[in-house]
Protein backbone atom coordinates (compact mmCIF):
# COMPACT_ATOMS: atom_id res chain seq x y z
CA UNK A 1 0.00 0.00 0.00
CA UNK A 2 1.69 3.39 -1.18
CA UNK A 3 1.91 6.62 1.08
CA UNK A 4 -0.51 8.43 -1.26
CA UNK A 5 -2.56 5.57 -0.64
CA UNK A 6 -2.87 5.80 2.96
CA UNK A 7 -2.93 9.80 2.60
CA UNK A 8 -6.42 9.38 0.77
CA UNK A 9 -7.56 6.64 3.21
CA UNK A 10 -6.25 9.18 6.16
CA UNK A 11 -8.57 12.33 4.57
CA UNK A 12 -11.62 10.33 3.65
CA UNK A 13 -11.78 8.85 7.36
CA UNK A 14 -11.16 12.10 9.00
CA UNK A 15 -13.77 13.99 6.54
CA UNK A 16 -16.09 10.88 7.59
CA UNK A 17 -15.91 11.51 11.50
CA UNK A 18 -16.25 15.18 11.09
CA UNK A 19 -19.56 14.18 9.73
CA UNK A 20 -19.96 11.93 12.46
CA UNK A 21 -18.40 12.91 15.56
CA UNK A 22 -19.79 16.50 17.16
CA UNK A 23 -17.16 19.02 17.45
CA UNK A 24 -14.83 18.82 20.56
CA UNK A 25 -15.58 15.14 21.50
CA UNK A 26 -13.09 14.44 23.88
CA UNK A 27 -13.89 10.51 23.58
CA UNK A 28 -13.85 10.41 19.97
CA UNK A 29 -10.61 12.20 20.04
CA UNK A 30 -9.13 9.32 22.49
CA UNK A 31 -10.69 6.74 19.73
CA UNK A 32 -8.44 8.32 17.03
CA UNK A 33 -5.79 8.88 18.97
CA UNK A 34 -5.48 4.95 20.22
CA UNK A 35 -6.72 3.64 17.34
CA UNK A 36 -6.58 5.98 14.49
CA UNK A 37 -9.07 7.86 12.06
CA UNK A 38 -8.93 5.21 9.53
CA UNK A 39 -9.78 2.19 12.35
CA UNK A 40 -12.65 4.56 13.53
CA UNK A 41 -14.43 5.16 10.30
CA UNK A 42 -14.15 1.63 9.23
CA UNK A 43 -15.61 0.48 13.05
CA UNK A 44 -18.48 3.07 12.62
CA UNK A 45 -19.28 1.99 8.77
CA UNK A 46 -18.98 -1.80 8.67
CA UNK A 47 -18.77 -2.84 12.21
CA UNK A 48 -17.06 -4.06 14.59
CA UNK A 49 -16.39 -3.75 18.33
CA UNK A 50 -16.81 -0.46 19.91
CA UNK A 51 -14.42 1.54 21.31
CA UNK A 52 -13.60 0.99 25.35
CA UNK A 53 -16.14 2.76 27.11
CA UNK A 54 -18.89 3.61 24.97
CA UNK A 55 -22.46 2.54 25.89
CA UNK A 56 -24.39 0.76 23.45
CA UNK A 57 -26.53 3.57 23.29
CA UNK A 58 -23.90 5.98 22.16
CA UNK A 59 -22.50 3.26 19.76
CA UNK A 60 -25.43 2.74 18.08
CA UNK A 61 -26.31 6.67 17.49
CA UNK A 62 -22.98 7.23 15.99
CA UNK A 63 -23.63 4.33 13.51
CA UNK A 64 -26.89 5.48 12.42
CA UNK A 65 -25.19 9.13 11.83
CA UNK A 66 -22.51 7.39 9.76
CA UNK A 67 -24.56 5.36 7.87
CA UNK A 68 -25.83 8.91 6.27
CA UNK A 69 -22.07 9.88 5.64
CA UNK A 70 -20.41 10.33 2.13
CA UNK A 71 -17.09 11.49 2.60
CA UNK A 72 -16.80 11.67 -1.16
CA UNK A 73 -19.36 13.79 -1.80
CA UNK A 74 -18.44 16.18 0.68
CA UNK A 75 -15.32 16.59 -0.49
CA UNK A 76 -16.67 17.26 -3.70
CA UNK A 77 -19.37 19.68 -2.44
CA UNK A 78 -16.21 21.20 -0.74
CA UNK A 79 -14.37 21.29 -3.97
CA UNK A 80 -16.93 23.24 -6.13
CA UNK A 81 -16.84 25.84 -3.10
CA UNK A 82 -13.20 26.37 -3.15
CA UNK A 83 -13.22 25.20 -0.22
CA UNK A 84 -10.26 22.59 1.08
CA UNK A 85 -9.76 19.85 4.29
CA UNK A 86 -7.09 20.22 6.69
CA UNK A 87 -6.03 17.37 8.56
CA UNK A 88 -3.46 17.54 11.39
CA UNK A 89 -0.12 16.65 9.89
CA UNK A 90 -0.74 18.43 6.25
CA UNK A 91 1.88 20.73 5.87
CA UNK A 92 -1.31 23.65 6.43
CA UNK A 93 -2.31 22.19 9.69
CA UNK A 94 -1.44 24.62 12.65
CA UNK A 95 0.29 22.55 15.18
CA UNK A 96 -1.07 24.75 17.78
CA UNK A 97 -3.97 23.66 17.89
CA UNK A 98 -2.71 20.04 19.18
CA UNK A 99 -2.67 21.69 22.34
CA UNK A 100 -6.37 20.88 22.56
CA UNK A 101 -5.23 17.19 23.18
CA UNK A 102 -8.41 14.95 22.53
CA UNK A 103 -10.81 17.91 21.99
CA UNK A 104 -8.48 18.79 18.82
CA UNK A 105 -10.20 18.90 15.32
CA UNK A 106 -10.54 16.13 13.65
CA UNK A 107 -10.09 17.96 11.37
CA UNK A 108 -10.21 21.78 9.36
CA UNK A 109 -12.40 22.81 6.23
CA UNK A 110 -10.68 26.18 5.11
CA UNK A 111 -12.28 28.53 2.70
CA UNK A 112 -10.04 30.83 1.03
CA UNK A 113 -6.17 31.47 -0.49
CA UNK A 114 -3.90 32.12 1.93
CA UNK A 115 -2.13 29.39 4.27
CA UNK A 116 -3.75 28.86 7.50
CA UNK A 117 -0.63 27.68 9.28
CA UNK A 118 1.18 30.74 8.52
CA UNK A 119 -1.59 33.14 9.44
CA UNK A 120 -1.79 31.49 12.83
CA UNK A 121 1.53 31.93 13.77
CA UNK A 122 0.77 35.88 14.07
CA UNK A 123 -2.78 36.07 14.90
CA UNK A 124 -5.02 37.37 17.85
CA UNK A 125 -8.37 36.98 18.60
CA UNK A 126 -10.66 39.79 19.36
CA UNK A 127 -13.91 38.36 20.47
CA UNK A 128 -17.12 40.11 22.69
CA UNK A 129 -20.59 40.97 22.83
CA UNK A 130 -23.23 39.89 20.19
CA UNK A 131 -25.54 43.18 21.43
CA UNK A 132 -22.43 45.48 21.90
CA UNK A 133 -22.96 49.06 22.72
CA UNK A 134 -21.31 51.85 19.96
CA UNK A 135 -18.24 51.84 22.54
CA UNK A 136 -17.89 48.29 21.81
CA UNK A 137 -18.20 48.47 18.41
CA UNK A 138 -15.38 51.51 17.73
CA UNK A 139 -12.96 49.74 19.92
CA UNK A 140 -13.02 46.74 18.34
CA UNK A 141 -12.86 47.96 14.82
CA UNK A 142 -10.33 50.58 15.87
CA UNK A 143 -8.25 48.15 18.22
CA UNK A 144 -8.73 45.22 14.65
CA UNK A 145 -7.32 47.88 12.22
CA UNK A 146 -4.24 48.80 14.20
CA UNK A 147 -3.34 45.18 14.40
CA UNK A 148 -3.80 44.87 10.98
CA UNK A 149 -1.93 47.81 9.88
CA UNK A 150 0.88 45.93 12.09
CA UNK A 151 0.87 42.77 10.61
CA UNK A 152 -1.37 40.88 12.45
CA UNK A 153 -4.25 38.46 11.52
CA UNK A 154 -7.34 39.52 13.40
CA UNK A 155 -9.29 36.15 14.38
CA UNK A 156 -12.71 36.72 15.67
CA UNK A 157 -16.08 34.26 15.09
CA UNK A 158 -18.09 36.20 11.94
CA UNK A 159 -21.06 37.08 14.59
CA UNK A 160 -22.75 40.32 14.84
CA UNK A 161 -21.83 43.03 17.29
CA UNK A 162 -18.00 42.74 18.44
CA UNK A 163 -17.03 40.09 15.93
CA UNK A 164 -17.79 41.94 12.61
CA UNK A 165 -16.76 45.06 13.96
CA UNK A 166 -13.43 43.74 13.95
CA UNK A 167 -13.28 41.76 11.02
CA UNK A 168 -14.58 45.19 9.08
CA UNK A 169 -11.60 46.91 11.13
CA UNK A 170 -8.98 44.23 9.82
CA UNK A 171 -10.52 44.00 6.18
CA UNK A 172 -10.98 48.14 6.03
CA UNK A 173 -6.87 48.74 7.01
CA UNK A 174 -6.16 46.04 4.21
CA UNK A 175 -5.03 43.71 6.76
CA UNK A 176 -5.20 40.02 7.01
CA UNK A 177 -8.36 38.54 9.14
CA UNK A 178 -9.71 34.93 9.97
CA UNK A 179 -13.84 33.97 10.65
CA UNK A 180 -14.08 30.25 12.82
CA UNK A 181 -17.40 29.51 12.10
CA UNK A 182 -20.26 27.01 13.52
CA UNK A 183 -21.16 25.85 10.50
CA UNK A 184 -20.52 24.83 7.19
CA UNK A 185 -18.34 27.22 5.72
CA UNK A 186 -20.47 27.12 2.38
CA UNK A 187 -23.24 28.16 4.24
CA UNK A 188 -22.34 31.93 6.32
CA UNK A 189 -23.74 32.40 9.44
CA UNK A 190 -25.54 34.27 10.58
CA UNK A 191 -27.52 35.26 7.39
CA UNK A 192 -26.76 38.97 7.60
CA UNK A 193 -23.30 38.16 7.57
CA UNK A 194 -23.50 36.54 4.05
CA UNK A 195 -21.48 39.54 1.69
CA UNK A 196 -19.35 39.98 5.17
CA UNK A 197 -17.80 36.63 5.45
CA UNK A 198 -17.92 36.22 1.62
CA UNK A 199 -15.29 39.55 1.78
CA UNK A 200 -13.39 37.81 4.29
CA UNK A 201 -13.32 34.45 2.08
CA UNK A 202 -11.55 36.54 -0.70
CA UNK A 203 -9.47 38.72 1.48
CA UNK A 204 -8.91 35.95 4.19
CA UNK A 205 -9.67 33.01 5.53
CA UNK A 206 -13.14 31.50 6.46
CA UNK A 207 -12.79 27.87 8.73
CA UNK A 208 -14.98 25.21 10.44
CA UNK A 209 -14.97 22.12 11.97
CA UNK A 210 -18.15 20.81 10.31
CA UNK A 211 -18.47 19.75 7.28
CA UNK A 212 -20.42 21.08 4.40
CA UNK A 213 -23.95 22.28 4.61
CA UNK A 214 -24.05 21.59 8.80
CA UNK A 215 -25.69 24.04 10.52
CA UNK A 216 -24.83 25.72 13.73
CA UNK A 217 -26.58 24.93 17.24
CA UNK A 218 -26.01 26.60 20.24
CA UNK A 219 -23.34 24.03 21.83
CA UNK A 220 -21.39 24.85 18.36
CA UNK A 221 -21.05 27.84 19.09
CA UNK A 222 -19.36 27.10 22.73
CA UNK A 223 -17.11 24.69 21.05
CA UNK A 224 -15.86 26.24 18.31
CA UNK A 225 -14.93 28.84 20.57
CA UNK A 226 -11.84 26.38 21.85
CA UNK A 227 -10.44 26.67 18.39
CA UNK A 228 -10.77 30.44 18.27
CA UNK A 229 -8.53 30.21 21.51
CA UNK A 230 -5.69 27.69 20.51
CA UNK A 231 -5.70 29.09 16.99
CA UNK A 232 -4.16 32.51 18.04
CA UNK A 233 -1.39 33.72 20.12
CA UNK A 234 -4.20 35.90 22.66
CA UNK A 235 -7.47 36.74 23.06
CA UNK A 236 -8.62 40.19 23.95
CA UNK A 237 -12.40 40.75 25.01
CA UNK A 238 -14.18 43.86 24.28
CA UNK A 239 -17.52 43.94 25.74
CA UNK A 240 -18.81 40.56 27.73
CA UNK A 241 -21.30 40.12 30.24
CA UNK A 242 -20.80 37.55 32.53
CA UNK A 243 -22.58 34.97 30.53
CA UNK A 244 -20.99 35.48 27.43
CA UNK A 245 -19.55 33.01 25.17
CA UNK A 246 -16.48 34.93 24.84
CA UNK A 247 -15.76 34.23 28.29
CA UNK A 248 -15.50 31.03 27.11
CA UNK A 249 -12.63 31.96 24.83
CA UNK A 250 -10.56 33.95 27.41
CA UNK A 251 -11.31 31.04 29.92
CA UNK A 252 -10.29 28.76 26.78
CA UNK A 253 -6.95 30.71 25.74
CA UNK A 254 -6.08 30.53 29.77
CA UNK A 255 -6.21 27.20 30.33
CA UNK A 256 -3.94 26.51 27.06
CA UNK A 257 -1.23 29.50 28.05
CA UNK A 258 -2.16 32.04 25.87
CA UNK A 259 -1.96 35.70 26.32
CA UNK A 260 -5.87 36.90 27.56
CA UNK A 261 -6.76 40.71 27.68
CA UNK A 262 -9.66 42.62 28.15
CA UNK A 263 -10.55 46.62 26.67
CA UNK A 264 -12.41 47.83 30.33
CA UNK A 265 -15.92 49.85 30.18
CA UNK A 266 -18.27 52.06 31.90
CA UNK A 267 -18.60 50.46 35.53
CA UNK A 268 -21.96 51.06 35.56
CA UNK A 269 -22.03 48.60 31.77
CA UNK A 270 -23.86 45.06 32.20
CA UNK A 271 -21.77 44.36 28.92
CA UNK A 272 -18.60 45.11 30.52
CA UNK A 273 -18.94 43.64 33.72
CA UNK A 274 -17.48 40.11 32.11
CA UNK A 275 -14.73 41.87 30.82
CA UNK A 276 -13.90 43.54 34.23
CA UNK A 277 -13.98 40.10 35.96
CA UNK A 278 -11.49 38.56 33.73
CA UNK A 279 -8.97 41.54 34.43
CA UNK A 280 -9.27 41.40 38.02
CA UNK A 281 -7.97 37.84 37.09
CA UNK A 282 -5.10 37.09 35.30
CA UNK A 283 -5.70 39.05 32.16
CA UNK A 284 -4.17 42.51 30.82
CA UNK A 285 -5.98 45.68 30.63
CA UNK A 286 -5.84 47.13 26.91
CA UNK A 287 -6.84 50.13 25.42
CA UNK A 288 -5.26 50.22 21.74
CA UNK A 289 -3.49 47.38 19.19
CA UNK A 290 0.11 48.91 20.80
CA UNK A 291 -0.42 47.65 24.01
CA UNK A 292 -1.90 44.18 22.63
CA UNK A 293 1.28 43.74 20.23
CA UNK A 294 3.62 44.66 23.89
CA UNK A 295 2.23 41.70 25.12
CA UNK A 296 2.32 39.53 21.98
CA UNK A 297 4.97 40.67 19.36
CA UNK A 298 9.04 40.53 19.57
CA UNK A 299 11.03 42.06 22.13
CA UNK A 300 10.69 45.63 21.90
CA UNK A 301 7.95 46.00 20.48
CA UNK A 302 6.89 48.50 23.17
CA UNK A 303 3.63 50.59 23.40
CA UNK A 304 4.58 54.42 23.66
CA UNK A 305 4.60 55.55 26.79
CA UNK A 306 1.02 57.45 28.19
CA UNK A 307 1.76 60.80 29.53
CA UNK A 308 -0.31 64.34 29.87
CA UNK A 309 0.53 66.94 27.74
CA UNK A 310 3.90 69.01 28.59
CA UNK A 311 2.76 72.30 29.50
CA UNK A 312 5.02 75.84 29.96
CA UNK A 313 5.33 75.77 33.30
CA UNK A 314 6.89 71.82 33.36
CA UNK A 315 9.33 73.34 31.79
CA UNK A 316 10.88 76.41 33.96
CA UNK A 317 13.56 75.77 35.84
CA UNK A 318 13.12 74.18 39.99
CA UNK A 319 14.08 77.17 41.43
CA UNK A 320 11.43 79.45 39.60
CA UNK A 321 8.78 76.78 40.19
CA UNK A 322 9.01 77.44 43.13
CA UNK A 323 8.37 80.64 43.48
CA UNK A 324 5.71 80.48 41.19
CA UNK A 325 4.10 77.78 43.54
CA UNK A 326 4.46 79.97 46.38
CA UNK A 327 2.09 83.22 44.65
CA UNK A 328 -1.35 82.53 46.67
CA UNK A 329 -4.02 82.17 44.13
CA UNK A 330 -5.80 85.37 44.62
CA UNK A 331 -3.87 87.76 46.26
CA UNK A 332 -1.05 89.65 46.00
CA UNK A 333 2.14 88.52 47.74
CA UNK A 334 5.67 90.39 48.79
CA UNK A 335 8.91 89.42 47.68
CA UNK A 336 9.76 88.77 51.44
CA UNK A 337 6.75 86.84 52.17
CA UNK A 338 7.54 84.68 49.00
CA UNK A 339 11.01 84.26 49.96
CA UNK A 340 9.54 82.24 53.54
CA UNK A 341 7.15 80.59 51.39
CA UNK A 342 9.89 79.35 48.75
CA UNK A 343 12.67 79.02 51.52
CA UNK A 344 14.98 81.56 49.51
CA UNK A 345 16.61 85.02 49.42
CA UNK A 346 14.22 88.32 48.94
CA UNK A 347 16.91 88.95 45.97
CA UNK A 348 16.74 85.56 44.50
CA UNK A 349 12.95 85.78 44.92
CA UNK A 350 12.85 88.99 42.60
CA UNK A 351 15.33 87.86 39.99
CA UNK A 352 12.71 84.78 39.71
CA UNK A 353 9.25 87.15 39.68
CA UNK A 354 10.75 89.04 36.68
CA UNK A 355 11.71 85.71 34.80
CA UNK A 356 8.17 84.57 35.93
CA UNK A 357 7.03 88.42 34.32
CA UNK A 358 8.50 87.93 30.93
CA UNK A 359 6.78 84.61 30.56
CA UNK A 360 3.65 85.99 31.46
CA UNK A 361 3.15 84.52 34.35
CA UNK A 362 2.89 87.10 37.19
CA UNK A 363 2.30 90.75 37.23
CA UNK A 364 3.00 92.94 39.66
CA UNK A 365 0.88 95.15 41.86
CA UNK A 366 2.83 98.40 43.80
CA UNK A 367 4.97 96.29 46.35
CA UNK A 368 3.34 92.75 45.74
CA UNK A 369 3.01 90.22 42.86
CA UNK A 370 0.43 88.47 41.40
CA UNK A 371 -0.61 85.75 39.48
CA UNK A 372 -1.76 87.07 35.72
CA UNK A 373 -5.25 85.69 34.31
CA UNK A 374 -3.38 83.62 31.93
CA UNK A 375 -1.36 81.80 34.71
CA UNK A 376 -5.17 81.02 36.32
CA UNK A 377 -5.40 79.03 32.98
CA UNK A 378 -5.04 75.60 33.35
CA UNK A 379 -5.23 74.94 29.58
CA UNK A 380 -2.21 77.02 28.71
CA UNK A 381 -0.11 76.82 31.63
CA UNK A 382 -1.75 74.21 34.10
CA UNK A 383 -3.33 74.82 37.50
CA UNK A 384 -1.79 77.13 39.82
CA UNK A 385 -0.07 75.67 42.59
CA UNK A 386 -2.05 76.81 45.97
Amino acid sequence: MTAEHDADAELLARVFLSRVVEPGDEVGGRWVRELGAVEVARRLRVGGPPPHGVSDKRWAGLRARAARAEPERDLALARSADVRFVCPGDTEWPAQLDDLGDARPTGLWVRGRPSLRTWALTSVAVVGARACTEYGAHMATTLAAGLAERGWVVVSGGAYGVDGAAHRGALGAGGATVAVLACGVDRPYPPGHTELIGRIAGQGLVIGELPPGDHPTPSRFIVRNRVIAALTRATVVIEAAHRSGSLVTARAAQRLGRHTMGVPGPATSALSAGVHELLRGEATLVTDAAEVVELVGDMGELAPPRRGPVLPRDLLEPDTADVLSALPAHRAATPAELARAARTTEDDVIARLYELRSLGYVERHGDGWKLTREAMTPARFGPPRC
